[in-house]
């Protein structure tokens, strides 16, 4: 399968259904990150929003799409969701979140070592160890889908 080609574009291929067998070794991935959050004590929630912020860093649309969707049915608010963008600029986050979220950020800008250093150290406050690696696994794996999506040129079409 190809993507949808705009006026100038290179046709892409959707690299998830040209190399099916490596795309469900990153769904497998995916799942047993999943798994690991939740044994971790991080509701699916905070998952998603950090699915989402890493998609948002990424510009990743077709992930924006799909894990808005994902974090209303976790129990996300239109207002938090609304607003992760600025998180920090906000007091709707707890500090949980707000150390989940800027280590997500570190890890998806992992270039930048001193954000990663204050990064780390603010996990470290509020988050167990278990939960601070499965907060980063989370980030590693969205950040893959995320490359999946954005140079296949998924599409989001209009929900009707």
């Amino acid at each position: 399968m190809t993507s949808p080609v705009p006026a100038g574009a290179i046709r892409r291929i959707y690299i998830d259904k040209q190399s099916p067998k490596a795309y469900h070794a990153l769904v497998q991935t995916s799942e047993a990150v999943r798994t690991t959050a939740a044994e971790a004590g991080l509701d699916r929630a905070l998952v998603e929003l950090v699915n989402l912020r890493v998609s948002q860093i990424n510009g990743c649309a077709y992930c924006l799409h799909v894990h808005t969707r994902a974090a209303l049915r976790a129990g996300e608010t239109p207002q938090r969701l609304g607003v992760l963008a600025a998180w920090r600029d906000t007091e709707v986050f707890t500090p949980a979140e707000r150390a989940a979220l800027a280590l997500a950020e570190a890890t998806t800008a992992a270039a930048d070592a001193t954000a990663q250093d204050a990064a780390y150290a603010a996990a470290r406050d509020v988050l167990t160890d278990d939960q601070t690696a499965a907060v980063i696994w989370v980030a590693v794996t969205i950040n893959a889908f995320n490359r999946v999506s954005i140079m296949s040129r998924h599409p989001v079409r209009p929900e009707g």
